[in-house]
C-alpha cells in the first residue's frame, strides 16, 4: 500500500503573475527586483494585493524589516529519504542573479556563467522559461554596460556567442529552430534589443579639463598599474594600446610576478628544471607553459563567487550570507562544537554551478 505524507492534501504552491509568466511566490520573495516585475492582472485577488502592499511597506522600512538574503537549497544526491531535482530557472531567481548583474563584485561571475551557457549551446536544451530568463539577464547586463561604460569586451564576447548560437539553430529541425514559433519570436526580439543596446554604446575620452590623464603619468606609475593586473589578456591588450605600456609589458618582472601569483613554487620548479637558477629565463614563455599545464587560479578570476554550505546544502553569496541551520538550531550547533566546529563553505565556480542541473 503506498504511503502518503501529511502534506499530500496541500493546496500547492502560491503563484504570482509577472511580466515573464507565472512564478512561485516563495521564489519571488528571494529576489530584490520582484516588485517592478509583478503585473497584477486580476484585481479580485485580494491575497495578491495584500502581499504586494505588505512588501512595498517593507521596502519603505528597510531598517525595521530584515529581508531574507538570496539563497537556494540544492539536492546533492537523491536517496530514499531525499528525492528531487534542481531547476535552473528557480535557482537563478532564488539567487537573485538579476541584481547581481549590477554588482561589480559579481558581474564577472554572471558573465562567465552566460558564456558557458551560450558557448556550449546549452541554452537551446533548456526549458523555454529558463531561456527567456537568461536572455533577460543578458539584456540587463547590456544595460549595465551601457550605463557604466565598462566591460564592453565581455558584452561583445557574449554577443558573438549568442549570434553564432542563433545561426546554428536555424535549420536544426526541418529548416526551423526547435521550440515554438512564439518562443523564438520572443527570443529574436530580445536579441535585437540587446544588439541595439550594444551598438548605441559610445565611450568617449575625458575632456581637456580632466587632469592628469593616463598619458601624463610617469612610467613608474604605469608599471605599478600593470603589476596589479592578473589576466594575461589584459596585459596583451594594454601593450597594443600605448607604446609606453608595450615597453613595460616586455619587462621580465611583469611576467615573473604574474607567474608567482598564479602558480606554486613546486609547479614553477618543474618547468624551470635544468635551467641555471632562473638566469635568462623568458618568464612570458614560462607563464604560458604553466597555464597550459595547470590552468589559472579560479579563485582570482572573480571578486565573489557562489558558495555551498556544507551543513544545510544551500547555495548563497558569501558576502550576503544565508539562514543556516548551524545558526538557527542550538542542538545542531552543540553537535558541531563536539565535532570540531562548523565547516567552511565550499566555493562554487560557474562550471561547478551548472553541474547541479541536468543540462
Amino acid at each position: 500500500m503506498p504511503f502518503y505524507s501529511k502534506d499530500w492534501r496541500s493546496p500547492g504552491e502560491e503563484w504570482v503573475k509577472t511580466q515573464e509568466g507565472w512564478e512561485k511566490k516563495k521564489v519571488l520573495e528571494c529576489t530584490a527586483q520582484r516588485f517592478p516585475a509583478i503585473n497584477y492582472n486580476n484585481s479580485d485577488d485580494s491575497q495578491t494585493k495584500s502581499w504586494s502592499q505588505d512588501n512595498e511597506e517593507a521596502d519603505k522600512n528597510n531598517d525595521s524589516v530584515s529581508r531574507v538574503p538570496p539563497h537556494c537549497h540544492i539536492t546533492i544526491k537523491c536517496t530514499r529519504e531525499i528525492a528531487g531535482f534542481n531547476g535552473l530557472s528557480e535557482a537563478v531567481r532564488r539567487l537573485d542573479f538579476s541584481s547581481a548583474v549590477r554588482d561589480v563584485r559579481r558581474f564577472n561571475y554572471i558573465c562567465a556563467l552566460l558564456e558557458l551557457l551560450l558557448g556550449g549551446q546549452r541554452l537551446t536544451h533548456l526549458p523555454g522559461a529558463a531561456q527567456k530568463l537568461l536572455l533577460s539577464m543578458l539584456e540587463q547586463l547590456a544595460d549595465q554596460v551601457a550605463e557604466s561604460k565598462q566591460n564592453l569586451n565581455a558584452l561583445r564576447a557574449l554577443l558573438v556567442a549568442l549570434q553564432s548560437l542563433r545561426e546554428a539553430e536555424r535549420g536544426s529541425c526541418w529548416g526551423r529552430p526547435l521550440g515554438s514559433r512564439a518562443l523564438w519570436r520572443h527570443h529574436d526580439h530580445a536579441i535585437q534589443r540587446i544588439h541595439s543596446i550594444a551598438q548605441a554604446i559610445c565611450i568617449r575620452g575625458p575632456g581637456p579639463e580632466v587632469v592628469p590623464k593616463l598619458h601624463d603619468l610617469p612610467e613608474e606609475c604605469i608599471r605599478e598599474i600593470l603589476l596589479r593586473i592578473q589576466d594575461h589578456r589584459d596585459l596583451d591588450a594594454a601593450s597594443s594600446a600605448w607604446s609606453v605600456m608595450a615597453s613595460v609589458c616586455t619587462e621580465q618582472r611583469i611576467w615573473r610576478e604574474l607567474v608567482a601569483f598564479h602558480f606554486s613554487q613546486q609547479q614553477i620548479d618543474g618547468v624551470l628544471k635544468g635551467k641555471d637558477d632562473g638566469v635568462d629565463v623568458d618568464w612570458k614563455k614560462v607563464f604560458h607553459q604553466l597555464r597550459k599545464l595547470y590552468g589559472l587560479r579560479e579563485d582570482t578570476q572573480f571578486a565573489e563567487t557562489l558558495s555551498l554550505c556544507r551543513h544545510c546544502k544551500c547555495l548563497f553569496w558569501r558576502s550576503l550570507g544565508h539562514p543556516c541551520i548551524a545558526d538557527q538550531c542550538p542542538e545542531y550547533r552543540e553537535r558541531l562544537k563536539e565535532a570540531g566546529g562548523p565547516l567552511p563553505p565550499h566555493p562554487v565556480p560557474p562550471a561547478a554551478f551548472l553541474k547541479f542541473f541536468s543540462l
